[in-house]
């Protein structure tokens, strides 16, 4: 059988003012009919230019320099770009990464949908609105026919992604390239988008390029594997053997960098040192030699080519054979954070409220509902949650971005929010936050020295002199070259940004850090770096922090003490061993199977979250337990009757009229 999609020898270059970017080289790739490929690195390794050179949509100033792609025995290389249309959105589409800025704001999600079947099936107004809602109902959208009125920012990330879902496959194309089609979503609607992408591709018959960083991603809905490192292909295999005999250094750091459920915390994660080449002017031999712990005098001048057996070869001088084994013992706190009698933090009975408006009317957001928690000196605390949750509410109310409506947020025994002038500020000195974002967070207009000056001037500490020592300190501290205090937000990985985040929430020296969904959209191997860091650091330190993540893997490497919210409440608390082993509310237990795992027999095994359909309005929560709505042990009495935190064992105390234990 021919393969639907073949690249031989495939080279895209970004042209610059001064410099020219090899961001794809002498790439060859094939996928089958049916197959499902998955097409893994970190960004900037060439895997979206290798999509977008398949779709024709390069960006300005980049161009296929050489080589040849075939999609079903036509040349796509060369096509004049009226072809190319005709083929583009037919046989090939492509689910693009941040379906928000990929969606047209002007336009209705029907309209979008349509849009393709007018241009390539010539259907009229009416067909192609039929056939809009048709593809809503087929991508799991609950009453299409309503929705199709509705414009993206009407739509949670989720809804967004599956619209995006349906005007790839709205002509049925014979190849779709999903790229990143996950990233920064909850990992509960992660996994109801890759079982979509698995079932469609079924009823369908389509192949799949599954661009992704997330080894555990492709581990359950990938066919075969191709690794890609600075725009090189470097292995290729089917899944199993990938994951049980990787050969590549790289591929084994990408795997030994994962936090995994039943990773001891005791030990840090592994994480690939340095960042990868630049791509202007790429080193002579191996690309990954600079990063590498098995590289030699010949790695450094002769480049090895992809070659081995013809169903898993790969380009290195000194393979691997087997997952990373040895890892060096984490950093233990300082002091006993249990010998302290009064908790450092305490949330007590706590609620914030939003105004908003809701189809013309006025409606409020219940954002936080009567949440009680506390935090020990030195203690990690992790909340974890769907987006929508009220994590981030939470967090800014406990450093004082957010006054409560009702109940109180102590610090050492005092409420922050009612200090005001000089008081205020002192305070907010021992209460530190790092953002979600950090680009959105850091100013564009300030180079980093001054951004992470700006706190010390505020607080007035110290002399310029002493600020510069402090400031170089810091940096160093976090992993940052001292060339960075010179740049700006922009010239910046993701991962410095990050760093830069963590600096500046710990430069005045904190007692207690929140940091919000601090690794949500780093690729794996930055975010070990930082997650080791963020570890390192607090131990050090004997800092205490609320992380706040999505992802419970992520929260259990780093937390003494988990929460879990939904829907504004706390629904379940205890150890990070109680909640992994014991976990006793059905939405904890959700959260854990949606967790993609780097292990095919583990994630091929699955068949869906037990957590179903969308989280409901916050305006108008439901009845009783808030779950009950998206729980498969929901009865009357939970309509009826709000379950209140009871503990189950020492320290572990859950909200549900029917613990999962209970059931079993």
């Amino acid at each position: 059988m021919s393969s639907l999609l073949e690249i031989r020898d495939l080279s895209t270059h970004i042209r610059l003012r001064s410099s020219t970017i090899q961001a794809v080289g002498n790439v060859d790739l094939r996928i089958e009919p049916g197959e499902t490929l998955g097409l893994v690195g970190e960004s900037g390794c060439g895997k979206s230019m290798t999509g977008l050179s398949i779709m024709g949509l390069l960006p300005a100033g980049a161009e296929v320099a050489g080589g040849s792609i075939s999609l079903d025995g036509q040349e796509l290389v060369g096509l004049p770009e009226r072809e190319m249309r005709r083929l583009r959105g037919n046989d090939v589409a492509m689910v693009f990464q941040d379906s928000m800025t990929s969606l047209n704001p002007t336009k209705t999600i029907g309209d979008q949908i349509a849009e393709p079947v007018r241009v390539h099936r010539g259907a009229s107004k009416a067909e192609a609105r039929d056939r809009a809602a048709e593809m809503l109902a087929l991508v799991g959208m609950s009453r299409p026919a309503e929705r199709l009125g509705d414009y993206p920012h009407q739509l949670s990330g989720g809804l967004r992604q599956r619209v995006m879902i349906a005007i790839a496959l709205a002509c049925e194309p014979k190849l779709l390239i999903a790229d990143e089609p996950t990233t920064a979503l909850d990992v509960t609607v992660q996994a109801q988008i890759l079982s979509l992408l698995n079932d469609l591709k079924r009823r369908l018959g389509m192949a799949v390029l599954l661009i992704t960083h997330d080894m555990g991603v492709v581990a359950g809905h990938a066919d075969r594997v191709n690794i890609m490192y600075a725009g090189r292909m470097v292995e290729s295999a089917a899944t199993p053997d990938l994951f049980a005999k990787m050969r590549h250094p790289y591929t084994q750091a990408l795997l030994g960098s994962i936090p995994r459920l039943d990773s001891d915390p005791g030990n840090m994660l592994f994480s690939i040192p340095g960042l990868p080449p630049d791509l202007s002017n790429p080193p002579a031999g191996c690309r990954f030699a600079a990063r590498c712990t098995q590289a030699t005098e010949r790695c450094a001048t002769e480049e090895p080519v992809l070659s081995g057996p013809e169903d898993h070869p790969f380009a290195c001088w000194h393979p691997v054979d087997r997952p990373v084994t040895a890892l060096a013992p984490a950093p233990h706190a300082i002091g006993d954070r249990h010998a302290a009698t009064e908790p450092l933090l305490r949330v007590d009975h706590v609620v914030r409220e939003f105004k908003a408006n809701a189809g013309g009317r006025r409606a409020t957001v219940k954002a936080v509902s009567d949440v009680s928690l506390t935090v020990a000196p030195g203690e990690t605390f992790g909340l974890v949650g769907e987006s929508g949750c009220g994590k981030s509410t939470l967090g800014r109310l406990i450093v004082g971005l957010e006054n409560p409506d009702s109940g109180s947020v102590a610090f050492g025994g005092t409420a922050i929010f009612r200090k005001r002038g000089r008081a205020l500020r002192r305070a907010r000195r021992d209460v530190q936050m790092m953002f979600q974002d950090p680009y959105s967070s850091l100013d564009p207009r300030m180079r980093i020295a001054a951004t992470l000056r700006q706190p010390l001037v505020v607080q007035n500490v110290g002399d310029r002199a002493e600020q510069d020592a402090r400031i170089r300190e810091i940096v160093r501290d976090v992993g940052l070259h001292a060339s960075a205090l010179q740049r700006f937000p922009h010239e910046l990985s993701g991962g410095q940004r990050q760093r830069v985040g963590l600096a500046r929430a710990l430069l005045l020296e904190p007692k207690i850090m929140v940091a919000d969904e601090p690794v949500s959209a780093l690729d794996v191997s930055v975010r070990s770096h930082v997650l080791n860091l963020m570890k390192r650091v607090q131990a050090e330190r004997g800092m205490a922090s609320v992380v706040i993540s999505h992802d419970l893997a992520v929260v259990k490497y780093l937390a003494d003490r988990i929460g879990v919210m939904y829907l504004g409440k706390l629904v379940e608390v205890g150890t990070s061993e109680q909640i992994y082993a014991r976990a006793a509310h059905p939405y904890t237990i959700g959260l854990i199977e949606a967790i993609p795992e780097p292990d095919p027999a583990v994630e091929q095994a699955k068949t869906t979250t037990s957590i179903r359909g969308e989280l409901p309005s916050p305006i108008n929560p439901p009845s009783g337990c808030r779950f009950r709505t998206r729980c498969p042990y929901a009865q009357e009495v939970c309509a009826a009757e709000e379950p209140e935190l009871r503990e189950t064992e020492s320290g572990h105390r859950v909200a549900c009229h029917f613990p999962v234990a209970a059931v079993a």
